[in-house]
């Protein structure tokens, strides 16, 4: 057990958690929802996030959701940072010590697709690792030739679809598509991405996908989209706009990811 499990079961208990639950850019607000909270900084744990991004959180949140013992992270580590893919496996693994069985993943996304507009949400039913990075380079077992097919669990993806219809949430599965960032794509980066056959682009949530997979975990992930692509719409595009687009994507996302874990 990591020394960062050990310092959480100390301060949060024993007892194993449900689930984890990564928050992308400007959904931090969903952390708010836990019962019993208990937030532990970053700082504290070893191998988690260090400075983070403006839009994301820097605390563990221990707590209840759904009726479901969870542990949030309101703040993930991206490529982009320090060029290292495997940024966030300590933290995950740390979650798999802790008994975490589910890894539910959120992020904020850019959408070169009609159907996602801003403040819409999009399943992610796969992704393109365009980047190329993966964040097992360096393992030395044959644990690393993990198995992708069905990556993104299609079964709590149905489950999303049925409880995003009951919620009155629109819901629509696509293609997310990962660069490395931090700068955006150019028009003619987007137009490849189209015909790639993405249906969102973004710079995070892939190598946690690839690094949950590893760990033997069930795997959700979601985007809040937030603009459109570069040249597909007349908006400037910037990290200040995707925080306050984000809020319209968190609102459904504090209804949907509730329900879901209920469903675990």
């Amino acid at each position: 057990m990591s020394k960062a499990a050990k310092t959480i079961r100390k301060i949060a208990g024993k007892e194993p958690i449900a689930a984890a639950i990564v928050l992308g850019s400007g959904l931090s607000a969903i952390g708010d929802l836990l019962e019993n909270r208990l937030a532990i900084p970053y700082s504290e744990l070893r191998g988690f996030p260090g400075g983070g991004v403006s839009g994301h959180g820097r605390d563990l949140l221990i707590g209840t959701l759904g009726g479901k013992r969870v542990a949030v992270l309101t703040g993930r580590e991206h490529y982009y940072e320090h060029g290292n893919a495997a940024a966030m496996r300590p933290a995950l693994e740390t979650m798999a010590d802790l008994g975490a069985q589910t890894l539910l993943l959120t992020n904020s996304a850019g959408s070169v697709d009609e159907r996602f507009r801003p403040g819409d949400l999009m399943l992610i039913s796969d992704h393109i690792n365009y980047a190329g990075m993966n964040p097992l380079i360096g393992e030395a077992t044959d644990r690393r030739f993990v198995n992708m097919v069905g990556c993104y669990a299609p079964d709590l993806r149905a489950k999303a679809q049925g409880l995003a219809e009951r919620l009155d949430i629109r819901l629509g599965e696509g293609v997310y598509l990962w660069y490395s960032g931090p700068s955006f794509e150019t028009v003619a980066e987007i137009q490849m991405a189209i015909r790639l056959g993405a249906n969102a682009v973004g710079m995070s949530t892939a190598p946690e996908v690839i690094l949950g997979r590893f760990l033997g975990m069930k795997v959700w992930a979601c985007s809040s989209i937030t603009n459109m692509g570069a040249g597909l719409s007349a908006e400037n595009i910037s990290h200040e706009h995707t925080k306050t687009m984000a809020v319209q994507g968190a609102d459904k996302l504090k209804r949907l990811i509730p329900a879901l874990v209920e469903e675990l």
